[in-house]
């Protein structure tokens, strides 16, 4: 809500002879007044003083608004074009006079306000190649942007659990307090426990100045590519953090929204666009990463209720709820699992792969490892070169397999699932992956899918920007293949992608 002095300097905003005689939409958020005329966007921060931020005087709200400007120049550098001062001239406010500033408004390049994320969620226009186009958006912003000491996040982390602990006793009737204990607690020893990993990424140079608010409303489609915007920007040191704990908010959103499917892709999307072993470790920390970034959208949700109309209220306090339950749930995830899809070229291995990770827990869903992937990974070239023959010779095959399920392994030790996908045609290969399984003590499943060679051929002939390089010529010769004593369940795959997915399901169930 404005305060009595930013009401005129609103009024004026609002006013459409302001911004010659264009429309004037107006936005509120708990923080900001968002104007929209013409080509442009005006954003005021709100006079507000939360346990989180503070707007409260005026060079205060100037700071912060030079502070979105560089927040946000990894995300978005096209969208924030300066600082506008609202001035008092001869008694008369004017939007960029000479007079005295009374309010300063962050000048904006507009976009369809109807193109975020969050308006496209419903509608289901966050399909696979879109969510890829976010994962590939985020981690190249990651890549841009600058790194941060270590030490500072971890305490400001420490502080943020200290305040939520605090903020959720403030609303018994929201949160129940012995949930929150709990919750409290578990992200406590959470933070603990992953301490040397996170001051490890550190070192690394994973810790960064992020986005800091990464959510669906905070991403537009613009010219068709996601952008993500609206950085926080009133605290350098809590929008740092590791690239995953930035990564989080949005994967938790997409979570919360039921977009299972895109939460995985842009996990896996991401992953393999950075491609550091690394990370496999790092998973470790994302369900601490989650649940502290559903456990803050609680609080700031809760937050709302106070300046809320009425009619409002009883929908805050719900998503509130919701959001904190999300937190309880997600620092206790489930064990992993591993789930090894085999099968003939052509039997529809990657495409089972990816449709079944979303529905394998922990969330975001599981990792998703692909023999033609590492293969090319092993031999230094891009998914889609061709290998030459000599890459498939039986040595270079055992190699590939080694690091399939040396990559499994540390994922499975991190808490987080795995599907591993590859053809898996020989016993001992089938074997290999399931005694590493058995000898970590992780829950195993296999599963071998069949179709016809007419089928098979089709497939493989109709692949585009594939890694695989196998053709009609190996499929042929894989209908000699001696599969040797075959315990995985079988899943026929020759009817349609969301009829093999069930048959897998019902196979694993």
């Amino acid at each position: 809500m404005a305060s009595d002095d930013q009401s005129a300097a609103f009024e004026l905003l609002a006013d459409p002879a302001t911004h010659g005689g264009a429309k004037v939409t107006r936005i509120d958020t708990h923080a900001a007044c968002v104007f929209l005329a013409g080509a442009y966007a005006f954003k005021v921060k709100l006079a507000v003083k939360f346990p989180f931020l503070d707007f409260s005087t005026l060079d205060k709200r100037k700071a912060v608004l030079e502070a979105e400007i560089t927040a946000n120049k990894p995300f978005a550098p096209r969208l924030y074009l300066g600082l506008v001062p609202i001035t008092r001239d001869n008694g008369k406010l004017t939007l960029g006079g000479k007079g005295t500033p009374v309010e300063w408004a962050l000048k904006m390049r507009r976009f369809d306000e109807t193109q975020t994320f969050d308006h496209l969620a419903p509608t289901g226009r966050i399909d696979r190649a879109l969510s890829e186009e976010l994962a590939v958006a985020v981690a190249d912003a990651h890549a841009r942007a600058p790194i941060a000491d270590v030490e500072p996040w971890l305490n400001v982390l420490s502080d943020t659990m200290r305040q939520d602990a605090e903020d959720f006793a403030a609303h018994p009737d929201l949160f129940a307090r012995a949930d929150a204990d709990k919750l409290t607690a578990a992200t406590r020893a959470a933070l603990q426990r992953l301490r040397p990993l996170l001051l490890a990424r550190g070192a690394a140079g994973l810790v960064r100045r992020g986005h800091g608010d990464l959510h669906l409303g905070n991403i537009a489609l613009i010219d068709d590519k996601p952008v993500p915007f609206d950085a926080l920007e009133f605290d350098p040191v809590m929008a740092s953090g590791d690239v995953f704990y930035d990564l989080a908010f949005l994967l938790m959103d997409l979570v919360d929204r039921k977009l299972d499917a895109a939460a995985n892709t842009v996990l896996n999307v991401y992953l393999a666009k950075h491609a550091r072993d690394d990370d496999a470790e790092a998973l470790a920390a994302l369900p601490l990463f989650m649940s502290l970034r559903a456990a803050i959208r609680a609080k700031v949700t809760a937050a709302k209720l106070p300046h809320a109309k009425p009619a409002k209220r009883d929908a805050i306090a719900a998503d509130a709820r919701t959001y904190f339950a999300l937190a309880c749930g997600l620092i206790a995830p489930p064990p992993p699992v591993l789930i090894a899809v085999g099968g003939l070229s052509g039997t529809g291995k990657s495409v089972l792969a990816r449709m079944l990770a979303p529905f394998v827990l922990p969330q975001p869903g599981a990792l998703v490892l692909r023999s033609d992937v590492e293969r090319k990974r092993l031999f230094g070239v891009a998914e889609t070169e061709r290998l030459p023959e000599t890459a498939y010779a039986p040595d270079a095959t055992e190699r590939t397999y080694a690091v399939l399920a040396e990559r499994a392994r540390r994922a499975l030790a991190a808490g987080h699932s795995v599907v591993v996908d590859a053809v898996f045609a020989r016993a001992e290969e089938r074997a290999a992956i399931a005694d590493m399984a058995r000898t970590n003590q992780f829950a195993f499943h296999g599963l071998f899918l069949t179709a016809d060679l007419e089928t098979r051929i089709a497939r493989v002939g109709g692949r585009i920007a594939d890694p695989s390089d196998a053709g009609a010529a190996v499929v042929r010769a894989q209908e000699n293949y001696d599969l040797g004593d075959l315990t995985w369940s079988k899943v026929d795959a020759s009817g349609t992608p969301e009829q093999t997915l069930a048959k897998a399901r019902a196979a694993l169930a």
